[in-house]
């Protein structure tokens, strides 16, 4: 039997966190570890804690969660045992979608969204794959069509990183990945820190954004939830 999934709860509202962690609870495989109401407590008990996946507010006292996240993904970003940050917030504006997911947020989903989604996006987030509610997925389409704002990077991707960043567009874990190119799953990490620091990304999410952004994958080859 697997080991359930280590939730960290963050968020400023006592209730809210009462209430998600009653929900969680009824589900075998997932495990709140801890709470925190601001981003500077959500550090200090990421690094106590060792959470699986981050259950992160936006708009916080003290720090926001848009530098909490920033902070836990920069510290090994794409390294194993690095916490997968979910975002779970009311908020839809550009102003706080774009900067999350910059941060490295692997997920974003509305507090209105109902139990089924949220455990859903969790067990995603936590198997490394990106999930977007359907507002927020429609506003980075938007972007993904504009013009690009930053030249390529000065350090090309080799080819077999092209394949890695290909894979990781569609929404591979790691393990899949190494199963798809016959890799250790060892070798497919280092090539995905490859790739975040010669792109300057912080997470698989802005990779997959990349990759779509750059025409290197197409928005046709992402399987829809009917065919997972």
């Amino acid at each position: 039997m697997r080991a359930p999934i280590r939730v960290l709860l963050v968020d400023d509202h006592a209730i809210l966190r009462k209430g998600i962690r009653a929900l969680l609870s009824t589900e075998p495989d997932i495990e709140v570890v801890g709470e925190a109401k601001d981003g500077e407590e959500a550090l200090v008990q990421t690094a106590a804690l060792q959470p699986d996946v981050i259950l992160m507010d936006l708009v916080m006292p003290n720090m926001d969660g848009i530098e909490a996240t920033r902070q836990v993904v920069s510290r090994q970003p794409g390294a194993p045992g690095t916490p997968r940050v979910l975002v779970l917030t009311s908020f839809v504006a550009d102003d706080k979608v774009f900067p999350a997911i910059k941060a490295g947020a692997l997920g974003y989903i509305l507090k209105d969204s109902g139990p089924d989604e949220l455990v859903q996006a969790i067990r995603q987030v936590h198997r490394g794959e990106p999930t977007l509610e359907a507002e927020i997925a429609r506003k980075v389409l938007f972007e993904l069509a504009q013009p690009p704002k930053q030249p390529p990077t000065s350090d090309p991707l080799t080819t077999r990183e092209l394949e890695v960043l290909r894979l990781i567009a569609q929404g591979k874990s790691n393990r899949e990945i190494a199963e798809d190119l016959v890799l250790a799953e060892l070798t497919v990490r280092t090539h995905v820190s490859n790739i975040l620091g010669k792109l300057h990304l912080a997470s698989r999410t802005q990779a997959a954004l990349y990759a779509l952004k750059e025409g290197l994958a197409s928005l046709n080859d992402i399987p829809s939830p009917e065919e997972e």
